[in-house]
This record gives structure tokens, C-alpha cells and sequence, in this order.
């Protein structure tokens, strides 16, 4: 039992049984609430028997007044109990739940980003996360509960009598159908609700990412007003999820009212027949017009189950996902970096790398030249293990990467891309990242490398400055110049760099490649680049070009061929002595 509610809920082993405790302590809270209803039947019977005999009423009023504060104290241990079986450890799996789903997306490669759009697996970790927060407090136990509870007062009616047990107890089990009939309707709305609603906060986190150049060509009346038909689309349709949730249960509600009457009418026939005494009808009128109660409850946590379910399963299908997986322990033999007829594409016969060969050798600046969409930038990746190629295979010193775990592997690996990615802490901290156990001396020397003091020293607490969400008080040169001094900080023995220098100028970037220059002795350097003085500086070009190796050789020798990048070279000294007339 304990693997099936794993399964169907997306919980750990300790989560499950703390859901089948909670369920428990649930059935005895609804139980003891039972027990009043108990004790005020013994007290009417003694009472209509002491009238009949003719004695006093009030016999033993005393005693049952204690039994009554005994019931009570034992009312609020259970519940007491029950709260803490059920909030305290739904909230402990709801933290478990969030650092498994982070855990799991820390695995996954990255062409699983690129097919999921990035908000609704915000969504999936924090509003999904929270709705089944409030599930597993609120709805699943006390439905289970309600349901065990209900199965028990049930028995113990028909028991008791089995035709107003009947009278009483029908209704239940056709309101419960109502409910469950209307499963697949309530999924069909509540899955539109959640995609139009993705669909309005993306809009919303567009809005915020490009508001400079939505105002700077005039479209902000423009773009407005498609928001706001998808935030309006949004809200209808949450009314109309809410509408059809509400009728259903509703009218699950409304049907269990019958079952009152029908037991007024079954147990005044009954009694008119002399079938059942006064005291037995009585006790089923009490009972009925307590246990209908949690049943309402119980449907409307149907419904809430319901909701959660599409949540449980968007989230499972996170955790299904294969994994990058390979051995912790590899032992390359140098750092050369080999490509075996690798063939990789993003999306199904969209090839973007058709059969690519050549060898970027340790010791040796190799540079990836191409036009755009050549694939210069994903074969770098590729050879970092952001994807796993879909032929061929990428060695690291003879060693396959596809082997290999990608964090181990990556512990070989320094990396600056185009797109810089800074977080909102200190230059010191964000620097730090490249290796963690860095002195603060350590730091500062690779900081000073990559040419950072002349900006740093402007800060307003210098290295110690919080620089604001992927460094927003910064340029685009400066957050350039963190993530290369993040790179020398770490010292790895390949590096992959994709057009490290493109945000400087050419006096800091004149810099930087003297720092860098220090940095890629005896090391495997695969360098991106479009400017020309950076590209003739390298041992060896690649030239990439329909997603094939166009042309490789040292740069010299085939800037004076006829190929590809002997006009690239062409046309960039042309545009050098381009001006505006």
C-alpha cells in the first residue's frame, strides 16, 4: 500500500506512511466526534425509562456530567494528535517534495529546458508545490478519513437497524457517484486553467524582461492590450473551473438531504407500524442529522483531490524524466578533446551537427569559426555534456563523456558563454562560485586578472557590493568580466570559451586576453569567436558550416585560401573601414 500511494501522490517512503497516519488519527478524530451523539442517546433512554417508572429524571446527571468532560478532554487529545500527524509532517514532505523535484531538475540535461517552458516549471516548483501543501493538509486525509469513518458508522447502523441504517445511509453512495462521474469534466477545466494561466504569466514575465524596448518603439498600448485579453482569459476560465467543481459537489450536497427525509418518512412508518420503538427512530434521526456532515466535507475534498491530481501528475512528470547518468571516477589520459562523427539535433529531423570530426588538442587554442546557426556554440556544449549526442561520441582524453557523470566531468571544465548568468549576491561571492574554497586573496587575484578592479573599486562597497538578479546594476561588459574571473579562479584544464570577449571594449579586451593567455598554458582551450584578431591568434580554426566541418587548418594557411574563412576574414576588414558618410 505504502508504493501505491508513492505512485499516485509523488511521495517519498516517509510521506506515504506519514499520509496513512494522518488518515488514521483522522478516522478516530471523526469517531470520537461520534461519541457525544453516543452519550446523549444513553441519557435519553434513561431519561424516558425514569419517567416511565415514574422516578426522578435527574438520577445520575452528575455522573454523566463527568463522563461528558472526560469525552471532551479525550475529543482534544485525538485532535491534538491528529494535527500534528497530519500538518507537521505534510509540511516536512512538502519540503522534502520541493528539494527532490530541485534535485531531480539539477540532473536532467539540458535539452529538457529546452523543450519545457521555464515559468510552468516555476509554477511546478513553488504554486504546484503549495496547492499540494494545502492537499495533503487539508483534503486527502480527512477524504480518506471521512470515507473509513463513514464505512464504520454505516456498519454499526445497519447493525443496529438495517432498514433506517438503509433510510439513512443510501444516499451516499449515489452522491459519491455524482462526484466521480464528473471527474473527467472537473480534470478537462481545471487542465485549460492551468494553461491559461501560464500563458498570463508568461506575458507577465515578458512584460517585466522587455519593457525598455517595448517602450522604446511605442508599443506599450500595443502589448497591454494583449495582456490583458490573456489575464482576462485567465479569469474566465478559473470561473468556469470553479463553476463546474461547484455544481458538481453542490449538487452531490443538495442529494444528501434526501436521505433525511427519507429517514423521517422509512422510521415514522416504521414507528406508526410498532416495528421500532421511540428511542431506536430517535437515534437515527440524531445520527442522520450528524453524519451527512463530514460527508459534505468529503465531497468537496473530492473535488480538491481531483485538482490536485493534474498537479501530482505534471510533477511526476518531471520525476520520470531519464537522467545524465555515468561513473563518478574516470581517469582521462590528457585533456585532448575528440570528435567522432557526432551528429546531434535539437528537435527531430532538425539536424544541427550532420557529422562532425576534428580534435581540439591540449596545450593548443583551438577556435570554432562558422557562420550563424553553424553549430559552434552547441559543440561546445556538447563536448561539456550539456546534451548527449544523438551519433557518434565526444571523448575527454580518450575517455567517452557520455560515461561519465556530468558534475564529475564538468569538475574539468571551465566555461564563460555569451550569455552571462550572475546571481544576486556580492562580486565576491559571484566570483567565488568558480571554486568555493577560495581565499578571499585567491579572489581578488583572479578578479584583478580579468581587469575587474576598474569597475569594482566604483562600487559602493567595492567586492562586497550586492549587484542586484544576474548582476542588473552592471554592464554587459562588466558581468562579462565576473564570469572570466570566475573562470580563472577555478584553474580546470579545458576551457570553453564562447565569445568571452564580445561585450568589451578593445582596450579591456586587449587586457583580458593577456590574462587569459596566462590562463590556457598546457590546457584544452575551445574558443568561440567572430573577431578576427581573436581567432588569428589560435593554434587551429574549425570552420563549422551546415553543421559540418567546412574547412580546419592553422588560421594563416587558410586565410589565404579560397574557403569560407578566408571571406569571413575578407568581409571583417571591410567592415573595419566601414564609416558613416
Amino acid at each position: 500500500m505504502i508504493k501505491k500511494l508513492q505512485r499516485r501522490y509523488a511521495l517519498t517512503e516517509n510521506g506515504a506512511k506519514g499520509l496513512v497516519r494522518a488518515t488514521l488519527w483522522t478516522v478516530a478524530a471523526n469517531l470520537s466526534l461520534m461519541v457525544p451523539i453516543g452519550l446523549l442517546i444513553v441519557v435519553l433512554m434513561n431519561i424516558i425509562t425514569a419517567l416511565s417508572a415514574g422516578g426522578d429524571a435527574a438520577n445520575g446527571v452528575w455522573g454523566y456530567t463527568a463522563l461528558a468532560a472526560i469525552l471532551v478532554a479525550v475529543i482534544y487529545i485525538v485532535h491534538w494528535i491528529q494535527y500534528k500527524a497530519l500538518y507537521i509532517a505534510v509540511y516536512g514532505e512538502s519540503a522534502n517534495r520541493r528539494i527532490r523535484l530541485a534535485e531531480k531538475l539539477r540532473e536532467l540535461p539540458l535539452s529538457f529546458f529546452g523543450r519545457r517552458d521555464l515559468s510552468d516549471l516555476t509554477a511546478t516548483l513553488m504554486s504546484d508545490c503549495s496547492s499540494l501543501e494545502q492537499a495533503f493538509s487539508h483534503f486527502v486525509p480527512q477524504l480518506y478519513g471521512t470515507i473509513i469513518s463513514t464505512v464504520i458508522i454505516a456498519a454499526g447502523m445497519l447493525a443496529f437497524d438495517w432498514r433506517l441504517g438503509l433510510a439513512v445511509m443510501w444516499v451516499v453512495p449515489a452522491a459519491a457517484l455524482l462526484v466521480a462521474a464528473s471527474k473527467k469534466v472537473q480534470d478537462k477545466f481545471g487542465t485549460r486553467t492551468l494553461l491559461v494561466k501560464r500563458e498570463a504569466t508568461d506575458g507577465l514575465q515578458e512584460l517585466l524582461e522587455t519593457v525598455k524596448d517595448i517602450k522604446a518603439c511605442n508599443q506599450k498600448q500595443v502589448y497591454l492590450a494583449g495582456l490583458g485579453q490573456k489575464l482576462e482569459a485567465a479569469e474566465r476560465a478559473t470561473i468556469r473551473s470553479e463553476l463546474v467543481t461547484g455544481t458538481c459537489v453542490t449538487s452531490a450536497q443538495a442529494f444528501l438531504k434526501i436521505g433525511l427525509a427519507t429517514t423521517v418518512l422509512v422510521g415514522v412508518g416504521l414507528l406508526a407500524a410498532g416495528q421500532v420503538g421511540l428511542t431506536v427512530f430517535l437515534v437515527c434521526l440524531i445520527a442522520a442529522s450528524r453524519i451527512y456532515d463530514p460527508i459534505k466535507a468529503a465531497f468537496m475534498n473530492m473535488a480538491a483531490v481531483y485538482s490536485a491530481q493534474i498537479r501530482i501528475e505534471r510533477m511526476r512528470a518531471i520525476e520520470e524524466q531519464p537522467v545524465q547518468t555515468g561513473t563518478d571516477q574516470y581517469f582521462p589520459q590528457g585533456y585532448d578533446i575528440t570528435f567522432d562523427h557526432v551528429k546531434f539535433a535539437y528537435n527531430e529531423n532538425e539536424g544541427v551537427l550532420e557529422d562532425v570530426s576534428f580534435t581540439a588538442r591540449q596545450g593548443e587554442v583551438t577556435a570554432l569559426v562558422g557562420p550563424s546557426g553553424g553549430g559552434k556554440s552547441t559543440a561546445a556544449k556538447l563536448a561539456a555534456r550539456f546534451w548527449d549526442v544523438d551519433g557518434g561520441k565526444i571523448t575527454l582524453g580518450g575517455v567517452d563523456v557520455s560515461a561519465v557523470e556530468p558534475e564529475a566531468l564538468l569538475t574539468n571544465y571551465a566555461i564563460v558563454f555569451q550569455d552571462v548568468v550572475l546571481f544576486s549576491d556580492t562580486v565576491m561571492e559571484n566570483i567565488r562560485l568558480g571554486r568555493r574554497d577560495a581565499s578571499d586573496d585567491e579572489v581578488l587575484a583572479a578578479a584583478r586578472a580579468a581587469q575587474c578592479d576598474e569597475f569594482v573599486t566604483k562600487l559602493p562597497e567595492g567586492y562586497g557590493t550586492v549587484i542586484g538578479e544576474n548582476g542588473s546594476t552592471l554592464s554587459g561588459g562588466e558581468r562579462q568580466r565576473i564570469s572570466i574571473a570566475r573562470a580563472l579562479l577555478k584553474d580546470a584544464p579545458v576551457i570553453l570559451l564562447d565569445e568571452a570577449t564580445a561585450s568589451l571594449d578593445v582596450e579591456n579586451e586587449t587586457a583580458v586576453q593577456a590574462a587569459l593567455s596566462g590562463l590556457v598554458q598546457d590546457k584544452t582551450v575551445l574558443v568561440i569567436a567572430h573577431r578576427m584578431r581573436t581567432v588569428m591568434g589560435a593554434d587551429k580554426v574549425v570552420v563549422l558550416a551546415g553543421g559540418k566541418v567546412a574547412e580546419a587548418g592553422a588560421p594563416a594557411e587558410l586565410a589565404q585560401g579560397r574557403g569560407i574563412f578566408a571571406r569571413m576574414v575578407e568581409l571583417q576588414q571591410e567592415s573595419a573601414e566601414w564609416s558613416i558618410s
